[in-house]
C-alpha cells in the first residue's frame, strides 16, 4: 500500500516542500529510503523501527521502500523521522489513520517515541505558509519558536503516540496561540551603558553616527584604552529591531541550531565576536553541513573583530564582498548557498605589536619593519569599506576617578532613533533602510552638496589621495551626521566631520 506526506526541508535559509512517499509491500522484510538522504536521514530507519515498537504499535514485517522527493536535492538532518513513521503506519489499514495528508510533519525520533525538537523550525514554517500549507504537527520543543508565524495551525506533540491518536481524534490538541513581538522586545536586555565609559568622547560620537547611519568602524589604540568596553556598550544604543528583521535573524539562529528555544524568536540585535583564531569557514559558513557563519549570524546586528590584525590575512580578505552587498556566497562542490550578511562591523586593534605607536604618553618600541608588517594584514580594499576611523587613547587618572556623570545610552539612543526614522521616511519605498546602505543614486540624490562643501571634499580627495569608494563614505557618514544635527541640507561642518574620520588610514599607512 501507498501513503504520502509532507514534510519540508532547509536550503541555505529558506524552507522546499518535501513529499515523503512510503510504499509498503509484500516481500521480505526491509527498509529502504531513497532520494539523495545523507547519513543522518539513512539512519532513521533504525530511529523510525524502534520508535513504532516502543510505542506499542504494529511494525510491518514487509518490504518498506521511503522515497523523498524532490529526489535530485540532496537531504540532510533529522526532521523527516515523523512524517515517514505516520507514512509507514498509514499504509496499516488496522491503524485507521484517514486524515494523515492534511498535515505537514516535522521532528525527529527517539528510540522510545518521543518526538524531539529540531533546528530551523522557523524558516520551514515560514516557506510552508508562503506555498498555502496551513495545518503542521511540530515537535513540543519548538513551540515558542512557532508561536510567532501568524495564519497557520501548528499542533505540539511530545511523542509518535499522541500524533496518532490526534490523527484518529483519540486525543485533543490545541494550536499554539501567536505570541506578541512587542512583549518580546520590551523583555529584553541590551549591551552595557555607556554611562559607565569615563572620557573617549571622540569614541563615543564616533558611535553614535555608526550606529545612526549604520556605518562600519575601526578603533586604533594602545591596549587597556577601553576599546572592547566600547564596542561592548554599542548594541544599547542601535534602533529596536522591526519584526522582519527578528524573523530573519531567527531563521539564521534556528538553522545553527543558536537559538533559545526557551525565547523563540531573537528580538535583539544581535552582537557576535568570534576570536582571531577562528577559521575562515567559521566566519563565512558553509563547511560539511552548510551552516551560517558568524558573519551571517550577526545579520542585522554587529560583529566585533577585537584585534582585527590578529585574525589570518585571508579571513580578513573574505569580508570584502559581504560589507560591500550584505550577503555572502559559499560555492561548495554539493551546493552553492547565499546567506545574508547585512551588518555593522565594528573592529579593534592596537596600532603595532606593543601597542604604543602613535600614543601621547607611552613609547613604542617596535622597529619600523615590524610596525609595517603588523599594519600590512590589514589591505587598502579592506580599509575602503570601513566607514569611520578613530584614535582612543588612554584616559587620564583624574578622568577615571571623576564623579561626573557620563551621558547614559538611552540619552543616546534617543537621538540615533530620530536620525534613522529620518532615514526610513527618506528610503521609503526601497529596500535600503540606513545611509550606509545607500546605492550609487541614492548617494548623489540625497547627498548634494554647496560649493563650499564641495571644495572642501575636493581638497580633501586630492590632499589625502582618497578612492572614489572612501570619497562615497565620506559622503555618506556626512549625511548621517546632517541628520543625527536634524538638518535637511549637508553643511561644511558636517562635510569637515566625516572627513576627519578618514585621516588615520593615511597616518598609519602611509
Amino acid at each position: 500500500m501507498l501513503a504520502k506526506v509532507t514534510s519540508f526541508g532547509l536550503k541555505g535559509i529558506d524552507g522546499y516542500c518535501v513529499d515523503v512517499e512510503t510504499d509498503v509491500s509484500n516481500g521480505l522484510p526491509h527498509f529502504e529510503i531513497v532520494g539523495l538522504a545523507d547519513t543522518a536521514i539513512k539512519e532513521a530507519k533504525e530511529r523510525v523501527r524502534s520508535a513504532i515498537k516502543n510505542s506499542a504499535l504494529v511494525y510491518p514485517a514487509k518490504r518498506i521502500t521511503v522515497n523523498l522527493a524532490p529526489a535530485d536535492i540532496k537531504k540532510e538532518g533529522s526532521l523527516y523521522d515523523l512524517a515517514m513513521a505516520v507514512a509507514i503506519l498509514s499504509c496499516d489499514d488496522e491503524n485507521e489513520i484517514k486524515n494523515y495528508d492534511k498535515y505537514c510533519y516535522i521532528g525527529e525520533l527517539s528510540f522510545d517515541g518521543t518526538v524531539k525538537q529540531v533546528r530551523g523550525v522557523l524558516p520551514l514554517l515560514i516557506a510552508a505558509r508562503k506555498l498555502g500549507y496551513k495545518n503542521f504537527i511540530i515537535p513540543k520543543g519548538n513551540s515558542f519558536e512557532a508561536s510567532y508565524i501568524s495564519g497557520i495551525n501548528a499542533y505540539p506533540v511530545s511523542s509518535l503516540l499522541e500524533t496518532l491518536g490526534f490523527l484518529k481524534g483519540n486525543v485533543t490538541l490545541q494550536p499554539i496561540e501567536t505570541c506578541d513581538f512587542e512583549s518580546a522586545l520590551a523583555a529584553e536586555k541590551r549591551g552595557m551603558d555607556f554611562c559607565f565609559v569615563k572620557g573617549q568622547k571622540v569614541a563615543k560620537r564616533a558611535l553614535e553616527i555608526a550606529a545612526a547611519g549604520g556605518h562600519n568602524l575601526l578603533m586604533i589604540g594602545p591596549p587597556g584604552s577601553g576599546k572592547s568596553m566600547l564596542a561592548k556598550c554599542f548594541p544599547s544604543i542601535l534602533p529596536d529591531m522591526t519584526f522582519e528583521e527578528a524573523l530573519e535573524v531567527t531563521k539564521i539562529h534556528s538553522i545553527a541550531g543558536e537559538l533559545d528555544l526557551a525565547k523563540g524568536i531573537v528580538s535583539t540585535r544581535p552582537f557576535r565576536c568570534p576570536h582571531h583564531t577562528a577559521s575562515t569557514v567559521s566566519l563565512t559558513g558553509g563547511g560539511t553541513n552548510s551552516k551560517p557563519g558568524e558573519i551571517s549570524l550577526a545579520d542585522h546586528g554587529v560583529l566585533f573583530l577585537d584585534e582585527f590584525p590578529e585574525y589570518s590575512r585571508h579571513t580578513i580578505e573574505t569580508l570584502r564582498q559581504p560589507l560591500e552587498d550584505g550577503v555572502i556566497t559559499v560555492a561548495r562542490s554539493n551546493a552553492t548557498i547565499t546567506y545574508p550578511a547585512n551588518f555593522t562591523l565594528i573592529a579593534s586593534m592596537n596600532p603595532c605589536p606593543c601597542g604604543n605607536y602613535g600614543s601621547v604618553d607611552r613609547e613604542c618600541h617596535c622597529s619600523a619593519s615590524q610596525i609595517n608588517k603588523y599594519l600590512s594584514k590589514l589591505s587598502g580594499p579592506i580599509m575602503d569599506r570601513i566607514d569611520i576611523h578613530i584614535e582612543v587613547d588612554n584616559v587620564t587618572y583624574d578622568q577615571l576617578r571623576s564623579e561626573s556623570n557620563e551621558e547614559c545610552s538611552a540619552d543616546i539612543k534617543k537621538r540615533v532613533d530620530s536620525a534613522r526614522k529620518i532615514q526610513l521616511e527618506r528610503f521609503k519605498g526601497s529596500s535600503n533602510y540606513c545611509n550606509a546602505k545607500m546605492s550609487t543614486a541614492q548617494t548623489k540624490k540625497y547627498c548634494k552638496l554647496d560649493a563650499v562643501c564641495e571644495e572642501m571634499l575636493r581638497s580633501a580627495f586630492e590632499k589625502l589621495k582618497l578612492s572614489a569608494r572612501a570619497h562615497d563614505r565620506i559622503l555618506k557618514v556626512a549625511r548621517t551626521i546632517a541628520d543625527l544635527a536634524g538638518s535637511e541640507n549637508i553643511l561644511p561642518k558636517h562635510v569637515a566631520e566625516a572627513i576627519s574620520y578618514r585621516n588615520l588610514d593615511k597616518k598609519y599607512w602611509r
